[in-house]
């Protein structure tokens, strides 16, 4: 196991696009860190660049004690697991997971004992001497990180491996996949624009856009503390709801009001409580996004300070859970996410549902896609 340090990491292609900028991250032995985000963010380009499939433009990669900038992929002691499994066809199971030791010149007595011990611990010991073609897409995908296993590497380096899965085998996997890691403790970085994926697995998980990183933490204060507008709306599912609008202050209360009125022609208004309120008055007057996630709406059952008429357009029952979609007095998208226990017959597409929003846990964040967070 090793320590992997990225300092400054750069990557820009020779037609000018700049892929990953100013990337700087350091990742402790034994650290599951996940890199998320939309495609084309520069999350793969990242993963590449440690493994040394692409050459850097600028900055430092250093594993373990040694700086790899120059150092060839195959030297570099770590193992790679593709979204495509590239497993040899023509081998079987065995064949492939020893591959990679035969042409480092590993004992056989070492390799075979390797290769089971590896086997046993994904579940896949039966399947030894299968062809490729004679396994389902959760067996190749287990065959592909058993084939990592075995080398020992310093680090894993996992590339959405879990993409082409069904989704019921996803979950399963993905629960494999944190079983493992949690008995072998090897420096992992895992690549994925699953944001539910990043959230279950990572120590660590760091969110990117346009190459840079946004954040980098716990899995929790990252959905708990977004830094600014893309973090929030990014993770999280249902994606968080953004209403535009201004701060303005009523008596002794800081409001957020959209600025559009509902069918009954009253302002769309939600009053933050004393404490949080307080801490926005450096605010007041200025253009803002309020984000509420779906789980702070709750349906009411009279007015308050804290309520807004929303006319529904569609409803998603999720067993337990209900996801209600509609929009605000201002047309801006709105989801609740609600118990099932706390719906009704109201809770039905043409209908208007009064929602009680949890105030006192909205984020605030300037505007623009990339508005930070007001705290």
């Amino acid at each position: 196991m090793a320590t992997i340090a990225l300092d400054h990491v750069r990557k820009r292609y020779p037609n000018g696009l700049e892929a990953v900028r100013e990337f700087s991250l350091d990742i402790a032995d034994g650290e599951f860190v996940v890199l998320v985000g939309p495609s084309g963010c520069g999350k793969s380009t990242t993963l590449r660049l440690v493994a040394g499939l692409e050459d850097l433009t600028g900055g430092t990669i250093r594993i373990g004690d040694r700086v790899v900038n120059d150092v060839h992929p195959k030297d570099r002691d770590i193992a790679m697991v593709f979204q495509n499994y590239a497993l040899y066809p023509h081998m079987s199971v065995r064949e492939n997971m020893s591959f990679a030791l035969k042409l480092r010149g590993v004992a056989r007595d070492e390799i075979k004992a390797r290769v089971l011990k590896a086997a046993q611990s994904l579940g896949i010991e039966d399947l030894l001497d299968r062809k490729p073609r004679q396994l389902s897409g959760g067996q190749r995908q287990r065959v592909a990180v058993g084939r990592a296993i075995v080398r020992e590497p310093k680090a894993f380096l996992f590339d959405e491996p879990l993409s082409n899965l069904d989704a019921k085998l996803r979950v399963t996997t993905r629960a494999e996949l944190k079983a493992l890691h949690q008995r072998l403790r090897t420096t992992t970085i895992y690549v994925t624009h699953d944001q539910e994926e990043a959230m279950t697995l990572g120590d660590r998980i760091v969110v990117m856009a346009d190459g840079i990183i946004q954040q980098a933490g716990p899995p929790l204060e990252v959905y708990r503390k977004p830094v600014n507008r893309f973090v929030a709306s990014f993770i999280g599912m249902p994606p968080m709801n953004l209403i535009e609008g201004t701060l303005a202050r009523e008596g002794d209360t800081v409001m957020f009001v959209e600025g559009a009125g509902d069918a009954g022609g009253k302002p769309c208004k939600l009053a933050f409580p004393g404490g949080r309120g307080a801490a926005l008055s450096d605010a007041l007057g200025r253009p803002v996004v309020l984000g509420l996630r779906p789980q702070m709406l709750r349906p009411a059952s009279a007015e308050s300070p804290t309520t807004i008429h929303v006319p529904i357009s569609v409803v998603e029952p999720l067993g337990d859970l209900i996801d209600v979609f509609g929009s605000t007095p201002g047309h801006a998208r709105l989801v609740a996410r609600v118990n099932a226990g706390d719906a009704t017959a109201a809770l039905r597409p043409g209908a208007e549902v009064l929602l009680d929003a949890d105030m006192a846990h909205a984020h605030v964040f300037e505007p623009g896609p990339f508005g930070r967070s007001i705290r």
